[in-house]
């Protein structure tokens, strides 16, 4: 099992910035790719950006430019710096710990609010 705690959201105007953080525990070296993704009121949870365990990343093109995931192997965390936020990013930002064993299982984490004022 892997425990995923995100923080770092918060009330942020448009053209600021925030960072995010993700703190794993529990099987963590069964993980392979994290991810952040999000979900905005009365919409589908997408993808923002993703990064693999040899730091190979892939951004939504909603994010290209703005957004950067980084992860510390290290002390088993992986940030998403947002810059330049806009009104249309506010979303619940989850965490999401991918691992390979056997079969595919995502792990999630409880989600952190971001809202941009315009």
């Amino acid at each position: 099992q892997v425990q995923l705690v995100e923080s770092g959201g918060g009330l942020v105007q448009a053209g600021g910035s925030l960072r995010l953080s993700c703190a794993a525990s529990g099987s963590i070296s069964r993980i392979d790719t994290m991810a952040w993704y999000r979900q905005a009121p009365g919409k589908q949870r997408e993808l923002v950006a993703q990064i693999t365990t040899s730091a190979s990343t892939h951004y939504a093109d909603f994010v290209k430019g703005r957004f950067a995931i980084s992860r510390d192997n290290a002390k088993n965390m992986v940030y998403l710096q947002m810059n330049s936020l806009r009104p249309e990013d506010t979303a619940v930002y989850y965490c999401n710990a991918g691992s390979w064993v056997g079969a595919w299982k995502d792990y999630w984490g409880p989600g952190t609010q971001v809202t941009v004022a315009s």
